[in-house]
């Protein structure tokens, strides 16, 4: 993926103290791992639909279910809302869209291993640019070396996909910004409900085209709706809880568990075959990932 957003100075990331690595060791591994996995089965889920109502027409049943989930979890006040309040959320809302359309279109193309690779990309470049340690900076790049040996090029490289999963990788590294943004300025899961139903609005006309040109059949419908559930209503909550309670650098670094996860659910569910050299990338992301929590430093 491509470098790193340039970090805000309103919310740089926080020093792993001796509570939050408490947290990380916990819950928040069990909270970032449940969160990667629900993902990565919604994703595979949903791509079940693709020959029906095709990437578009999924992602757009994934922003309404999870607009409807999120608004009756999070009862956002809008009327209440700043305008320091309303502009990461509106921001949110469009990373909302444009991650998951780029991502699901990436799926179509590349297959999901490698759309999932090249996404997690914008996530280890918050971990590189957030560096502070020499460890952290070898765990990134031995992670760094698993992903490109993911996604190494073949005869039948398809370019525009990969370029939409660079593109959904951009999408990842500016939702965990804002997401940690719109969780400090709004209490709860106000701010993601929010983001959520400005991007369901803003897919509606989207899927009115898609219902009258590509009408969906039950089953289409179905695994749109799960992927709705588990890849965006499931995440957007887990991931709001975690970055409230772990430093941005060391969750963005733990994300690389999603390639794997990726890897594994697309051979079990969609059958897509794994070499030598992916299982060679996936233990790559697994050491970098493993190395970087457990040598996390606590600070006073």
């Amino acid at each position: 993926m491509q470098g790193a957003p340039a970090r805000p100075a309103a919310a740089p990331p926080l020093p792993v103290t001796a509570r939050e690595r408490s947290g990380v060791s916990v819950a928040g591994v069990a909270t970032m791992a449940g969160s990667g996995l629900s993902n990565q089965v919604g994703a595979a889920i949903g791509s079940l639909a693709f020959p029906v109502i095709g990437p578009v027409g999924v992602v757009t049943v994934r922003q309404y279910v999870a607009a409807a989930v999120l608004l009756a979890v999070g009862r956002p006040r809008l009327s209440s809302f700043t305008w320091r309040q309303w502009w990461p959320v509106l921001l949110l809302a469009v990373v909302f869209g444009t991650m998951n359309l780029s991502l699901y279109t990436a799926v179509d193309r590349v297959g999901l291993g490698l759309a999932v690779a090249l996404e997690f990309l914008g996530p280890l470049g918050i971990a590189l640019a957030a560096t502070r340690r020499r460890v952290d900076a070898f765990c990134a790049l031995l992670a760094t070396a698993g992903v490109v040996t993911l996604m190494r090029p073949q005869p039948s490289t398809d370019y525009l996909g990969m370029g939409l999963g660079l593109l959904a990788a951009v999408c990842w590294a500016s939702y965990i910004l804002l997401n940690r943004t719109v969780g400090g300025r709004l209490p709860g899961a106000q701010g993601s409900a929010a983001a959520a139903a400005v991007s369901a609005l803003l897919f509606l006309p989207v899927g009115i085209v898609v219902a009258l040109r590509h009408p969906p059949t039950l089953g289409a419908a179905g695994c749109a709706v799960a992927a709705g559930l588990l890849s965006s209503a499931v995440p957007y909550l887990a991931d709001l809880f975690t970055l409230r309670r772990v430093p941005a650098p060391v969750f963005g670094l733990f994300m690389s568990v999603n390639p794997v996860l990726a890897a594994v659910v697309g051979w079990v569910i969609l059958g897509e075959g794994l070499g030598w050299p992916e299982w060679a990338g996936i233990a790559a992301v697994v050491g970098a990932n493993a190395t970087g929590i457990l040598t996390a430093r606590p600070t006073a």
